[in-house]
């Protein structure tokens, strides 16, 4: 079959129009999950999936083991010092410190000194990540933990922490979602009072305004740093705040911070605003976009978010990253990727930046039902995050994915920096952005593959559903469901848009036969495959996926430069050299192992991994493709 390209995707999905529906919650969902009038599926409670097994699940309880053992001490440390309070502790040390050396020459990066960059600003990232994890395990002692940090962070609440500091909205915002989170997964009562203090202390450092970096550094500032603070990615959780009975000062708050005019109005009209802006943190903007549209139903902040995320698409690598050098391109620039693969190993902010791509496409997912925001949440899932390495007790953490001629995977050379933050929360969503529910459709649909167990109400019935997979190192997920009585409800598969024609499914080992019929002609641009029935517990439902080897290049203006994929992975090439590679050899690659792939060169064999096998390597993602 003839592959769609990512790029038609984007094409459609901007001319695509919202599919609305009526959605009936079941008052188990959190209110700042709680879904909007026009939202066509609402994520499930935490707790109601469960991953049994796999890479997620081992990432998930790995960021949650580091984030419990960590001492309170250290981790309120900085708050403490700045509100002149004894400080008792460890320094955690790089970024997290409140520390007096940090400096950047704007002219000469290289004598960057990152030490005590944004004193605390990944606490509230941490708390909410562990929030999210005691929703999701129900752990007495994670429940511990999150209540005795708010308690204590309430205590150093002073407006002194914001004082010259260098960026005051981007902390407040960590912090709004870190007690916003402690609130609504935990149940901490003093979380809400603990919010209005932090605002408080807060607001008198903050601008009248979302204001551009241009703007910041049109107005008096000590350091270079502190034209760099976010304010346009305020309103996402201010608004999730006052929905979820915070109070009503964060709906006007977020109304204050939302950027229209920088941001939301041209990308409303399909102009692009990103042109030399950061990467991460406007991707992350369009979930303020989403949050506003929920909140005022103004099409246009609906219009925004969707036109941002084809912008970013159509700008992207294979593996579903963006934004080399942390900054984003002009929508008709050809050559900044390319360029980029040269000599630019900051070719994705990882964990940040598939962060915020998670919350973008599963928000889009749910208000336009299309599959293929799911298909790009999982080319990002097992092309980038996946194959992060964990972040140490030290505080190194995986920082950029590098996609140059001659990659390697590293560590940021400071300690907790950002994406230090967003990786633990990450992992915490897995399980929501594997399963979603349409209402009263009584639909239940899989969006990610991957060992898990799902309960929920469908019918006025209790029903889970068991997924057997090891996907994508294999090319099938079986179902299993189990039900007291037989009760009718629609379970719906995502088959993705790289899936090929002999992709199919089995109804308790009988082939469905209406795929190849009806259905089939959807397959080519990514459809949910949805079967009602009157289901029974022992139920088995088999996906097969036909996973054709498929190159992609990296743009129209260079189509020698392509990426070889199987399934959702790019297998990379590694410890190879740059020798051109034919179309027809790329397409050869045998499998030898697990996690290993040949190909046969000219100048000898070509082995190539996925990016989550590689650890130590030197390797690359695309290949020059050779005449013949």
């Amino acid at each position: 079959m003839t592959s769609i390209s990512r790029r038609s995707f984007v094409q459609h999905v901007c001319a695509t129009t919202c599919a609305c529906g009526a959605s009936v919650g079941l008052g188990a969902a959190s209110p700042a999950e709680a879904p909007a009038a026009t939202s066509a599926l609402r994520t499930l409670p935490r707790d109601a999936v469960q991953l049994t097994g796999g890479p997620m699940l081992e990432q998930f309880q790995d960021q949650q083991r580091l984030y419990l053992g960590l001492d309170d001490d250290a981790l309120l440390k900085p708050f403490r010092q700045r509100a002149g309070l004894p400080a008792p502790g460890a320094d955690m040390g790089g970024w997290y410190d409140d520390a007096k050396d940090f400096f950047v020459d704007p002219k000469d990066w290289s004598t960057a000194n990152w030490h005590g960059f944004i004193p605390g600003h990944s606490f509230g990232q941490y708390l909410s990540a562990l929030a999210r994890g005691y929703a999701i395990t129900r752990d007495a002692a994670t429940r511990r933990k999150v209540t005795g940090l708010v308690d204590k962070y309430a205590a150093t609440i002073s407006p002194r922490f914001f004082d010259d500091y260098n960026l005051p909205a981007y902390t407040f915002d960590k912090s709004v979602v870190g007690l916003l989170d402690a609130h609504q997964y935990a149940g901490v009562a003093n979380a809400r009072a603990t919010l209005d203090k932090l605002a408080d202390a807060a607001l008198p450092f903050l601008p009248e305004k979302a204001l551009t970096w241009e703007e910041r550094r049109a107005r008096p500032h000590k350091r270079e740093a502190q034209t760099w603070d976010e304010t346009y990615t305020l309103p996402e959780n201010l608004f999730h705040a006052a929905r979820a009975g915070m109070g009503d000062r964060y709906l006007a708050l977020a109304q204050r911070y939302l950027p229209d005019g920088a941001l939301f109005d041209p990308l409303a009209e399909g102009r692009s605003p990103f042109k030399g802006k950061h990467a991460y943190s406007h991707v992350n903007s369009l979930s303020s976009a989403i949050a506003a549209y929920h909140q005022t139903g103004s099409d246009k902040y609906l219009k925004a978010a969707r036109n941002g995320f084809r912008f970013v698409e159509a700008q992207s690598f294979a593996t579903g990253g963006w934004g080399p050098g942390e900054t984003l391109l002009a929508p008709d620039d050809q050559e900044g990727l390319y360029k980029s693969l040269k000599d630019k190993h900051q070719s994705f902010e990882t964990p940040c930046g598939a962060y915020a791509h998670f919350k973008l496409t599963r928000s889009l997912l749910q208000l336009e039902l299309d599959s293929r925001y799911g298909d790009s949440m999982e080319r990002v899932l097992y092309n980038t995050i996946l194959g992060a390495w964990p972040t140490r007790a030290n505080g190194d953490t995986f920082y950029y994915s590098d996609y140059t001629h001659s990659a390697s995977k590293f560590y940021r050379k400071e300690a907790w920096p950002c994406c230090s933050g967003t990786f633990a929360q990450i992992t915490a969503d897995y399980g929501v952005s594997a399963f979603l529910v349409a209402e009263p459709a009584r639909r239940l649909y899989v969006n990610l593959y991957a060992p898990s167990r799902v309960t929920t109400e469908l019918g006025g019935q209790r029903v889970t559903l068991t997924q057997q997979t090891a996907y994508p190192a294999t090319n099938t997920s079986r179902f299993t469901v189990e039900v007291a009585k037989p009760v009718e409800f629609g379970l719906a598969l995502r088959v993705p848009a790289w899936a090929g024609p002999a992709t199919r499914m089995t109804l308790n080992g009988d082939v469905v036969k209406e795929l190849s019929a009806a259905q089939a002609s959807r397959m080519q641009p990514g459809f949910f495959w949805t079967h009602t029935r009157r289901w029974k517990s022992g139920d088995v439902v088999e996906i097969e996926f036909d996973m054709s080897p498929r190159l992609e290049p990296l743009n129209a203006a260079h189509p020698e430069m392509v990426a070889l994929l199987l399934g959702p992975r790019v297998l990379f090439p590694v410890e190879a050299s740059d020798a051109p590679l034919t179309r027809a050899q790329l397409l050869a690659a045998r499998r030898v192992a697990d996690d290993e792939w040949r190909v046969n060169s000219g100048g000898g064999e070509v082995r190539l991994k996925p990016f989550t096998a590689i650890d130590r390597e030197t390797y690359r993602l695309y290949s020059r493709l050779a005449a013949g």
